[in-house]
């Protein structure tokens, strides 16, 4: 007898805007709760999957390698892109350690 899950999770590739957008919303709250009550590690989950949700509403074709990007939520931060899988950048963080790294797209925001 194996062990089945009543509910199986939809992937965030699966959902349709309207579902994502909801999730992001359920998320959301929920990391507002966590915050609150000074669950930080909780709250850093959240937070890590409201980028991740909101990745897939974004257009991954609008990332190019070769450019530069800041980093969400760190100022000053910039990211270099060597290349895109799916709604992810590859590539490194300028004055960084030079170590290849993963970024949902949700997290880079156009140099204005």
């Amino acid at each position: 007898m194996g062990v089945r899950k009543l509910h199986q999770e939809k992937r965030y590739s699966e959902m349709t805007e309207q579902e994502l957008r909801q999730e992001i919303s359920k998320l959301q709250e929920q990391a507002r709760k966590a915050e609150q009550m000074g669950m930080v590690n909780q709250f850093a989950v959240l937070e890590r999957k409201v980028q991740m949700a909101r990745a897939y509403l974004m257009n991954p074709d609008s990332f190019k390698p070769g450019e530069i990007y800041e980093i969400e939520g760190a100022p000053g931060e910039y990211f270099k892109i060597d290349y895109m899988n799916g709604v992810f950048a590859w590539g490194y963080r300028l004055n960084g350690d030079g170590k290849e790294e993963a970024l949902p797209i949700s997290l880079l925001k156009w140099l204005k």
